[in-house]
């Protein structure tokens, strides 16, 4: 343990400039100092209603922002439940809570549900955070402050060293965090991921202030915070790597029928389905349409099979070999927007070169503005006003046709102008 802590919020940001390098800054001499325990040591894991209580009574006396960060166990378990919950609040110091022990989060979510929640990456926290009854309603996203603010890395580890000059390893962010009893390693990793979280938050939020982008950023979290859960997506099984090989209907057909057998299996199991059964043999299976369990056994990814599974796999097939041709899926999903970009060209020329002029345009300013394309504006939305864009062209009707597929204030003001500049030009 090293005494790095003490000046943890009062080093100086390492990184200046609109777009900050790697290196660079008034403290890039500094070598990064290795972060390698939690100040207060590895706080005990929560895993019964006592302890569960007084951790909630502990952060809701606390004060200031809360650090909130969940490890999941992709690869190894069904679905992106959270298998380990860490917290930090000045005056209340880190907690790690077990939501296998303690499923119902939802009084420790209220204790602390007027404070801002800062996150590394909350996208992909927030809904594992939400099934355990955590809400937050005011979020700070470190990640998405990195992206608005230019940094060209933004995982954790390097914003940790650039921004605030430590060195977090890394080593555990992929193991299967459904192990009981959790290691000693793991935990400290975890109780490290939030350790600075709020010392980060707020040297971007002076960065960002700083650029004058702080209200954006701002904006783009509050967006977050109250966007609902995600609908289930349409036709999962469409996302079967390697599908660009499947042609024919029926073979499509085959790959539904497997993965929706393979889903099946690893929700009872409660493992991931791609141990149950790869990609690439769904797909092989589907090419092939082997006639019976046989040929199915010579197929990659089935060799080692038993022979119960075997059957159960060939039932799938079999299954899919005798749908009615009405039955049969079809080979595309319904487009709801534009057509591919690429197909632009044969349907509507005029449109086609709207979107080549749009498109170097909002890349121009997002270089300017030292930040990546995509969150200057969603590329969808750049496609949907080429593809039909206001019969007058002018700020006010692009601004309202931006607005209306859910643009933020701030990206409105920035984009509008060099829109209306390139659709002006095409239409002339």
């Amino acid at each position: 343990m090293t005494d790095a802590h003490e000046t943890a919020a009062d080093r100086p940001l390492r990184t200046t400039g609109g777009a900050p390098p790697d290196d660079a800054g008034s403290s890039a001499s500094q070598a990064p100092i290795p972060l390698l325990e939690p100040r207060e040591g590895i706080p005990p894991v929560i895993a019964d209603a006592d302890a569960l209580a007084e951790v909630t009574a502990a952060f809701a006396a606390g004060s200031g922002p809360v650090a909130v960060d969940a490890e999941r166990a992709s690869g190894y378990r069904y679905g992106q439940r959270a298998y380990l919950v860490q917290l930090r609040r000045a005056g209340a110091g880190s907690a790690l809570i077990d939501p296998v022990a303690c499923p119902d989060l939802s009084g420790l979510g209220a204790a602390i549900a007027d404070a801002e929640w800062v996150l590394h990456a909350a996208t992909q926290d927030l809904p594992c955070l939400r099934e355990i009854g955590m809400v937050p309603t005011r979020i700070f996203d470190t990640e998405l402050a990195g992206r608005l603010a230019g940094f060209p890395r933004v995982g954790l580890g390097a914003m940790v060293e650039n921004v605030l000059g430590f060195v977090l390893e890394k080593g555990h962010s992929a193991v299967d965090w459904s192990t009981r009893p959790l290691p000693e390693p793991w935990l400290r990793y975890a109780a490290l991921d939030v350790e600075l979280l709020v010392d980060l938050r707020d040297a971007l939020e002076k960065e960002l202030d700083r650029q004058g982008k702080l209200e954006w950023a701002r904006q783009e979290f509050d967006a977050i915070a109250s966007a609902p859960p995600a609908e289930p997506r349409k036709d999962p099984w469409r996302r079967t790597s390697g599908m660009h090989k499947v042609r024919r209907r029926r073979q499509l057909a085959v790959v539904r029928e497997l993965w929706q057998a393979r889903d099946r299996i690893a929700q009872r199991r409660d493992v991931s389905p791609g141990k149950v059964l790869g990609d690439a043999a769904i797909v092989e299976a589907a090419l092939a349409l082997p006639p019976n369990a046989h040929a199915l056994a010579a197929l990659n990814g089935f060799g080692r099979v038993n022979r119960r599974q075997l059957e159960q796999w060939q039932l799938s097939v079999d299954r899919a070999r005798a749908l009615s041709e009405s039955q049969l899926p079809q080979p595309g999903q319904p487009v709801t927007g534009p057509p591919p970009p690429r197909a632009w060209a044969d349907k509507d020329p005029a449109a086609a070169a709207r979107l080549t002029a749009a498109r170097a345009a909002v890349t121009a300013l997002a270089e300017r503005l030292s930040m990546p394309q995509e969150n200057l504006i969603t590329p969808d939305t750049v496609r949907r006003v080429c593809w039909e864009p206001p019969a007058t062209v002018d700020a006010e009707s692009v601004g309202a046709a931006l607005a209306g597929h859910g643009a933020r204030p701030w990206q409105v003001e920035q984009v509008t102008p060099v829109l209306v500049a390139a659709l002006s030009r095409e239409a002339a």
